[in-house]
């Protein structure tokens, strides 16, 4: 039973502080550069850190569902650069774009030429993740999803010298983010743990963190969506929630929630904590009969009190529709994806890497029901 989680983590209130001295004193870099959006340079997040390095170059250009074209013109500009450290500051694609720069940083090509597991000749770059969402889980995983857009399909590069090196989870980041962030983000980390806990790779060390985070998240999430500026104990649960979903699901895997989600992003530019939100509920419908028990004591881990396995497991997805509800998840029809697309959608589905890793065995055709009742 393997285990393996490289990354040094800084986590608590107030690290965001601690950045020069963690680059100075353990990484000993000197030029490092900055990949993040644009959103979080008129947030104004990245003042503390620009404070701490007046000169560092930035690049601000990443987009939701990182573009394989976009990275590979950064990735031109920081070869000439030959920077030491890559810093990803920002949600799950700031992140994801970083570990791909960092990478291409040190190889040739394009960030296409690395889909799949340790494709890179050299090591990558040293990567410095801090994220600023409570549901990306990509500070410590090996994983970096780019959005190839010959092909509109999300690729996963991965490899053991992809974790970052350096990880810090500040909870006060995530002090202004909106309500509707936290929802979608806060669910996306949900999903990480729930897939995590029941996908085929599952162990008995990646299960216990799965459960906690669950418990973690789920107990968190409504409190920090109604007033996360002052909550602080739901703040930094929640990101704690997220960040041992990483662990789960890093040294796991996630299922077909992810399957559709990502073909869903890379076609139609979806945001991913939205669209694992929305299928979480279905997917866990659909595997209702090959892994109730496992449901069933995730139930019981978040209060609920039935005794038959079948009962209690069809109560927890039960509860994450309504919660979902609550915290205003669009449904499937409100993204505007016409049925037409369904067939393409659930091929691209089927085709993940992912998709054996679902406890249920599922073809194209169990997609597209997935889909459809989705929709209805």
């Amino acid at each position: 039973m393997l285990f393996h989680m490289p990354a040094r983590l800084y986590f608590g209130s107030g690290e965001i502080n601690n950045l020069r001295l963690i680059v100075d004193e353990y990484l000993k870099v000197k030029n490092p550069v900055l990949i993040t959006d644009k959103g979080i340079v008129q947030s104004g997040l990245l003042d503390n850190v620009l404070k701490q390095f007046p000169c560092i170059k930035m690049f601000d250009g990443i987009e939701a569902n990182p573009k394989s074209d976009t990275i590979n013109k950064i990735a031109e500009k920081i070869r000439r650069m030959k920077p030491d450290l890559v810093i990803g500051f920002g949600g799950g694609s700031p992140l994801d774009a970083g570990k791909a720069l960092s990478l291409l940083a040190t190889n040739h090509g394009n960030i296409e030429d690395y889909e799949g597991k340790e494709k890179y000749k050299n090591d990558p770059l040293p990567f410095l993740a801090i994220p600023t969402t409570c549901g990306t889980g990509s500070e410590v995983t090996w994983v970096s999803v780019i959005t190839d857009v010959n092909r509109k399909f999300k690729m996963s590069i991965k490899g053991p010298k992809m974790y970052p090196a350096v990880s810090i989870v500040d909870p006060d980041l995530i002090k202004t983010l909106p309500s509707s962030i936290i929802a979608s983000t806060g669910l996306d980390a949900l999903t990480h743990a729930v897939e995590a806990y029941l996908s085929k790779p599952a162990t008995f060390i990646t299960d216990n963190h799965a459960v906690k985070a669950v418990k973690l998240i789920l107990g968190a999430i409504e409190g920090a969506y109604d007033d996360i500026e002052n909550h602080h104990t739901e703040r930094e649960n929640l990101m704690f929630g997220s960040t041992i979903a990483g662990f789960a699901f890093g040294n796991s895997d996630v299922t077909a929630v992810h399957c559709i989600s990502e073909s869903i992003g890379a076609l139609y530019d979806i945001p991913h904590g939205v669209a694992n939100s929305i299928f979480l509920p279905h997917v866990l419908s659909y595997n209702l009969p090959d892994c109730f028990v496992k449901m069933a004591t995730l139930a019981r881990q978040t209060g609920i009190d039935e005794a038959d396995d079948m009962t209690a497991a069809e109560f927890f997805i039960q509860n994450i529709k309504k919660l979902s509800k609550r915290l205003g998840i669009p449904l499937f029809r409100d993204l505007n994806i016409g049925k037409e697309q369904f067939d393409r959608i659930s091929k691209m589905s089927f085709e993940n890497n992912s998709t054996p890793s679902n406890p249920r065995k599922l073809g194209q055709e169990d997609y597209l029901n997935i889909l459809e009742n989705a929709y209805e």
